[in-house]
């Protein structure tokens, strides 16, 4: 059974979704500098895309999300601990999940998403690397469940 399975059932799911987004939130809080309010405010134009847009791309990705980081996560369940593993992986990790992200920007007709998106995919990888713990806790909060 992957993550997908086991984490996007209709009990857990809009949790799952509302935790991802806090996160994304707080990950987001923890930036300073001039590259922290660039990307504050990119975040802030797409929020502006439609009311409830960010909670709906978390929701659409999330199962490819989830299947991309299965072989990683399964890596961790045959060596004790997949959460430890996610963590200790967190380059494999993060290359798993933009390649989620990199493959739905490329079929945005929101030039706003995919502008953005674009200006930013040079650093992401090393955001979305320090977000691998953070990501860890919501994945071990609900599969312990």
């Amino acid at each position: 059974m992957g993550l997908s399975d086991g984490l996007l059932n209709p009990t857990k799911k809009a949790m799952i979704i509302e935790d991802c987004c806090k996160m994304i939130e707080g990950q987001l809080a923890s930036k300073s500098g001039m590259s922290g309010i660039a990307l504050k405010t990119a975040f802030a134009a797409l929020k502006g895309v439609k009311p409830g847009y960010i909670p709906y791309v978390v929701e659409q990705i999330l199962p490819q999300c989830f299947t991309a980081i299965d072989p990683i996560w399964n890596e961790g369940v045959e060596k004790g601990n997949p959460i430890e593993h996610l963590n200790a992986n967190r380059s494999d990790t993060a290359d798993a999940l933009l390649g989620v992200t990199d493959a739905r920007v490329q079929k945005t007709k929101r030039q706003i998403v995919r502008g953005t998106y674009e200006k930013f995919r040079g650093s992401a990888k090393k955001h979305v690397e320090e977000a691998v713990p953070d990501l860890a806790k919501v994945i071990d909060n609900y599969t312990k469940a």
